[in-house]
């Protein structure tokens, strides 16, 4: 079944994607929870015509997020937790990240970083996806806090 996502759909594609999925999966999750809907060849065309109107939109987006990039790379990011030898008291998350990047002026939603759970004192890297063509590398270190 071949459906048009309206919106970012994690593990499955990005909005305005044309993706396949299974019957069940798109009639009775995507479609009804307004994620996605049916694509039908008039909604293709419909999407075509949008996609191509919005191009000149979709490079100044990129053109910011490369500007983003290149802040976020040129960043030291330190992030202080209580910790045992190596071991954390609990662990550092992506929203420690979210909240280290806030205190250094980049405003990033937690959930475009990727980095895993963290329980050990060191260096570290984090994905930041800024855009779905700009994904950029972010190195972190994790240290004991005084």
């Amino acid at each position: 079944m071949e459906i048009i996502l309206k919106q970012d759909v994690q593990k499955l594609g990005f909005k305005d994607d044309v993706v396949t999925v299974k019957p069940g999966y798109g009639r009775n999750f995507l479609i009804p929870q307004g994620m996605a809907v049916l694509a039908t060849p008039s909604a293709k065309k419909v999407l075509a015509e949008n996609l191509r109107q919005r191009a000149h939109k979709e490079a100044k987006l990129i053109a910011d997020a490369n500007a983003v990039a290149d802040a976020l790379k040129a960043l030291e990011i330190k992030i202080a937790v209580k910790a045992g030898g190596e071991k954390l008291f609990g662990s550092v998350t992506n929203a420690d990240i979210a909240a280290a990047l806030e205190s250094n002026g980049q405003s990033i939603d937690k959930k475009f970083i990727t980095s895993g759970t963290i329980k050990r004192l060191g260096k570290y890297a984090a994905n930041v996806r800024l855009h779905r063509d700009v994904i950029v590398e972010l190195p972190y270190e994790v240290v004991a806090a005084e």
